[in-house]
């Protein structure tokens, strides 16, 4: 259909998206992703932080019943899983991630019988639904916590980590919390203190306790059992310490000078409390129990932020039978718009991890939005930059609710707004995660069509609301919401980009970052994205690839820009994308 003809029929019928979302590509609807691998691999995951995405029962806070209300935008949009952050009973200290329950639902986002009804919604549509499980810590108002704190000799002190201190006031040791000051606080009660490697109020678990172990396969079985397609492992890195109690050590500048973080306190390397090898022992079980489930591929999705690709790649396990899916943290928190940087990295999980699936992540509901590499002027273009890499790169694709339309961080502007406690210990340095959290911008009426116009959401809406939403981009062909309906469809339906080998191309260009997707019998697809504000052309010899062709049909192209007469002549504009289907 052309594109006249697609703006004609969607023009009055903004938020009919079920029916008429992004027709002119509808029309050639990509065939699924061979049944002989895992439903996952390669798949389009969505995270989606429940108090934000839609409210459905006017309180100010999204919740379940919200979720399924959307699934045909979703579904539309082309997502094949969404990732839920905590849902389970809490006193929400940190949101959701301070659990004192973990079957059941908290009822700020509704029921047992509410997220059967999601998962159910969900799965006729073909869309699953993954649990973020928190396993390295609980809410100290747990029923374990309570009975562990309450003795020390009662059965469950040890499902915790406790120690003496030093002396009168003086902790075991000098470990710190991620979340500011000492990692240790002490209970008066029974004279020892207890370790927490985020907020006071989420105690660590000891996972050295084969009674904690248990007890968390059987939470993971509960969820499998109500049908979720598997976790995303929250903090999966941390669930050991030294077992010597050793200090950690003090970070210093290239002065020799020691650093002091955000909180004030003295920068430690953490090393004695993160990525202890004891932590693949418990990753092997979990897969053990996700594998039990014949026929499900049910998934195992790290938070891994690793300091190497070689930390990585031990994430999969030596016999693939460790994470699936860990995270990598190290292309899409480069935090700056490097192409040789990005080439090597990219180059890394491509070709470093014994052909394992990377999954590259650019945010998330812990760090602000994508538009932390724009410069002010492109922040558009440069958005298309992050999704094209995100999408036409091999591997499976998470992106954050709000990314598809562009949404931006927005932070607090005042101390009292705060929400978040890492604000509140962290400001002014560090304003807290409430700038990335904020409400899904639906449409530019009341509220941005989250909660009702006469009801105060959870955070404030944002006031790009009024132009950056849902209902004016499924309308506007050039949208951000556009580009990236056509970067998953294409995604799908074209062989290269959804099974191909990757390949650097250019690769002493420092200003453009290329590559190409390869599949046998296939045509291959070149991608090229513009790093830098001024035009760039380049071209491309493939004949090391065996590939002679020269001309290019196109399937993307930054908006307003051409056609490239040849391979040997792809204009880009500034931050301009190019992806073409080589002839």
């Amino acid at each position: 259909m052309k594109r006249a003809s697609i703006k004609h029929l969607c023009a009055g019928m903004a938020l009919a998206i079920s029916s008429c979302l992004w027709a002119q590509t509808a029309a050639t609807q990509p065939a699924a992703a061979s049944s002989a691998q895992p439903w996952w691999k390669g798949a389009v995951l969505y995270e989606i932080y429940p108090r934000s995405f839609q409210d459905s029962n006017d309180d100010g806070i999204g919740d379940l019943n919200g979720i399924t209300r959307r699934l045909d935008y979703l579904k539309t949009l082309g997502v094949d899983a969404i990732w839920l952050s905590p849902i389970y009973p809490s006193p929400q200290v940190d949101f959701g991630y301070d659990i004192s329950n973990y079957e059941a639902i908290d009822p700020q986002y509704g029921t047992l019988k509410d997220f059967d009804h999601l998962v159910a919604e969900a799965k006729k549509r073909n869309i699953r639904i993954i649990m973020d499980l928190v396993l390295n810590h609980t809410s100290d108002k747990h029923p374990w916590f309570i009975e562990s704190r309450s003795s020390k000799t009662n059965p469950k002190r040890d499902w915790y980590v406790w120690r003496d201190g030093k002396g009168a006031g003086q902790p075991p040791n000098d470990w710190q919390s991620d979340f500011g000051h000492s990692a240790w606080q002490f209970d008066p009660k029974t004279n020892q203190y207890y370790y927490h490697k985020f907020y006071i109020q989420q105690p660590d678990l000891n996972w050295n306790n084969p009674a904690v172990r248990k007890a968390m396969y059987d939470v993971e079985r509960f969820w499998i059992n109500r049908g979720v397609a598997g976790f995303r492992l929250d903090a999966i890195t941390t669930l050991f310490e030294d077992p010597q109690w050793r200090d950690d050590v003090a970070v210093k500048d290239e002065n020799g000078k020691t650093k002091i973080n955000e909180y004030g306190d003295t920068q430690l390397d953490d090393a004695m409390t993160n990525n202890l090898p004891e932590v693949h022992d418990v990753l092997r079980q979990l897969r053990q129990v996700a594998d039990s489930y014949k026929g499900r591929d049910v998934v195992l999705i790290g938070e891994t932020y690793l300091n190497s690709i070689n930390d990585l790649k031990k994430m999969y396990g030596a016999n693939d039978d460790e994470l699936q899916l860990p995270m990598d943290m190290q292309i899409g928190f480069i935090n700056k718009l490097d192409v040789s940087l990005f080439r090597k990295r990219i180059d890394e999980v491509q070709n470093d991890v014994n052909g394992d699936e990377p999954m590259i992540v650019f945010d998330n509901h812990d760090n602000p939005r994508w538009d932390r590499y724009g410069d002010g002027t492109h922040n558009q273009d440069i958005g298309r930059v992050i999704a094209t890499i995100l999408f036409a790169t091999r591997g499976t694709a998470l992106f954050y609710y709000g990314d598809e339309i562009g949404m931006v961080t927005t932070p607090p502007t005042r101390k009292e707004d705060v929400k978040d406690p890492v604000g509140l210990t962290g400001w002014p340095k560090n304003k807290g995660r409430d700038g990335e959290r904020t409400p899904m911008q639906w449409d530019d009426g009341p509220n941005a069509g989250f909660t009702a116009a006469n009801v105060t959401p959870w955070l404030p809406i944002p006031p790009s609301y009024k132009t950056v939403n849902v209902k004016n981009q499924v309308m506007d062909f050039d949208s951000m919401l556009n580009w990236y309906k056509q970067l998953i469809e294409f995604r799908r339906s074209t062989p290269a980009l959804r099974d191909g080998k990757n390949v650097m191309l250019n690769t002493s260009d420092n200003n453009v970052l290329s590559w190409l997707r390869v599949a046998p019998g296939q045509p291959a697809v070149v991608i090229a994205c513009n790093f830098t504000a001024q035009p760039q052309k380049v071209s491309f010899d493939l004949s090391s690839q065996g590939i002679t062709g020269k001309q290019a049909k196109t399937l993307m192209k930054t908006p307003g820009s051409s056609d490239p007469s040849s391979l040997d002549n792809v204009q880009l504009p500034p931050f301009g994308v190019y992806m073409g289907q080589v002839q």
